[in-house]
């Protein structure tokens, strides 16, 4: 333990070493391709399915692809400082655990409550996605008239989304690595149904879609102002983030929640068999084949349909979707097999969005910062008692909130955390130069620097409310270490018990 107070450190000798505390080990039987699966599997899912035709529509036009090319070199920047810091501390809890071993544990705490919302959220919006495409896909195709929210004293509840988060939670119980092998057989078919829409899709291209590409911005109450626009848009004296340069960066922004999944696969890096080799791999791996997907779909949909017939505007109700592209064409039978991808693949992102949020609050718990007694592991190797407990909390939220206003949320949290993580890389580097690294970010400082440079202009370009949103949720996580971590973290009692012994 290094420093005092809110700002000491934990080792990575340390943190390394509690991987092996009877107790609360987890199993190590995953590979480079097993991480690279779970990669996929969140990334190709809600922001492929949902977020591609409604920032067209909403945002950025036609210049969506553009969109997508900025936030995953954004991510492409992060993902190197991710893969060099999850090679060195191979342990479960990703940026929270890095940013333990260099900021100390205030700054842990923070980025830990930071990823608590990131996946919670997420967990909750994309289930609530899911419930909505059954629906959709039991009234289309089978002619059920099932509806999957029922009043409950006046009370909406979705049951379709308990149901997912629920059976999920019991499958991750049962072992990661067989939801490795589920997330496979699913991958590979949500695949091909992407790669179904680009191959169709293409014969139903209008190239006077493409025009023009970076629509002009709009004005007046279409325009997006107030709280509702981009934070530099309305610090760069914008009337709004709707279409136009602003538009086009908002869009990033927005579109980044597509690609929220390779710091996942940090996560894991504890049950990774060889994670100085195969972490590095999976990350990459994933984000690279994700990049090419989407932009490749996005090109399509923006040019089977005019952007302004994807705008929400006019249908604040309405979701556009892929399937939409489909239908405008009146080729409803492949409308339909984009609803059964989706469903299909929602299934596994929701998954994975619960077992990142597991492994975070493991490493938290087993450091004391939430109660120790939630690390305990069972038979199978797998935190039960976290498991439960992100059931309840995602199961509720899923069920009786509306999650879908929460995209943005996720993103200035995650982009945050990039951020940290990239500045964790270079005080790493001046600190500890001589740990074993599986792999090295190449032109430090350079990357790590463009990496928080381009999040924090992501970061910029969401929301006002989205912000205000941001900075109340942190403000409860501080309140909570205070009162909680700050005397209870398993570092707080060893120095305690340090100057006892010390003074006696």
């Amino acid at each position: 333990m290094a420093g005092n107070g809110i700002w000491r450190t934990k080792s990575v000798e340390r943190s390394i070493a509690d991987t092996d505390e009877p107790g609360t080990r987890l199993r190590r039987n995953l590979s480079a391709w097993d991480l690279t699966v779970f990669g996929i599997t969140v990334m190709v899912g809600a922001g492929i399915f949902t977020l591609t035709a409604r920032t067209a529509g909403d945002l950025a036009g036609p210049s969506v692809a553009v969109a997508f090319v900025l936030a995953g070199i954004a991510c492409g920047l992060a993902a190197l400082c991710y893969a060099e810091f999850a090679s060195t501390v191979p342990v479960a809890g990703s940026a929270y655990t890095f940013s333990y071993a260099t900021f100390g544990e205030f700054l842990a705490w923070i980025i830990g409550w930071d990823l608590v919302l990131e996946f919670s959220v997420a967990a909750a919006a994309v289930s609530k996605g899911w419930s909505v495409y059954l629906e959709e896909l039991l009234t289309s195709i089978f002619g059920m008239n099932v509806a999957t929210t029922i009043e409950i004293g006046g009370i909406s509840a979705d049951w379709g989304s308990l149901l997912l988060v629920v059976t999920l939670a019991v499958l991750l119980t049962l072992g990661t690595k067989l939801s490795s092998r589920f997330s496979m057989v699913v991958t590979a078919i949500k695949v091909l149904i992407i790669l179904f829409v680009i191959a169709l899709g293409i014969a139903y291209i209008t190239p006077d879609n493409y025009t023009p590409f970076i629509p002009p911005a709009a004005e007046g109450e279409d325009a997006g102002g107030g709280i509702e626009q981009s934070l530099f848009s309305l610090l760069a004296g914008g009337s709004g983030s709707v279409y136009g340069g602003f538009g086009l960066l908002a869009g990033a922004s927005l579109v980044f929640f597509a690609f929220l999944g390779f710091d996942i696969v940090a996560t894991t890096a504890e049950e990774t068999r060889n994670p100085q080799r195969d972490v590095p791999r999976g990350i990459l791996g994933s984000l690279a084949i994700v990049t090419v997907l989407y932009v490749a779909t996005s090109l399509v949909i923006a040019g089977m349909v005019p952007y302004n017939e994807l705008s929400t505007a006019a249908e604040p109700e309405g979701r556009k979707t892929l399937a939409t592209a489909f239908t405008h064409h009146g080729v409803d039978w492949a409308a339909h097999i984009v609803s059964i991808g989706a469903v299909v693949g929602l299934i596994t992102v929701v998954m994975v969005l619960l077992l990142g949020q597991q492994r975070v609050l493991f490493a938290m718990s087993r450091d004391g910062l939430l109660p120790r007694g939630l690390a305990k592991t069972g038979q199978r190797g797998t935190p039960v008692r976290v498991n439960v407990l992100v059931t309840v909390v995602v199961g509720v939220a899923a069920t009786f909130f509306d999650a879908s206003q929460l995209e943005e949320m996720v993103n200035v949290g995650t982009l945050f955390a990039f951020m940290l993580v990239s500045a964790g890389v270079m005080m790493m580097r001046k600190k500890r130069p001589e740990l074993p690294r599986g792999f090295r970010v190449p032109w430090v400082p350079v990357i790590p620097i463009l990496a928080i440079g381009v999040c924090l202009w992501l970061m910029l370009n969401l929301t006002v409310l989205t912000w205000l949103r941001f900075v109340l949720w942190m403000a409860l996580g501080v309140v909570i270490y205070f009162v909680y971590g700050r005397r209870r973290s398993v570092l707080a009692r060893e120095s305690k018990e340090a100057s006892t012994d010390s003074a006696g």
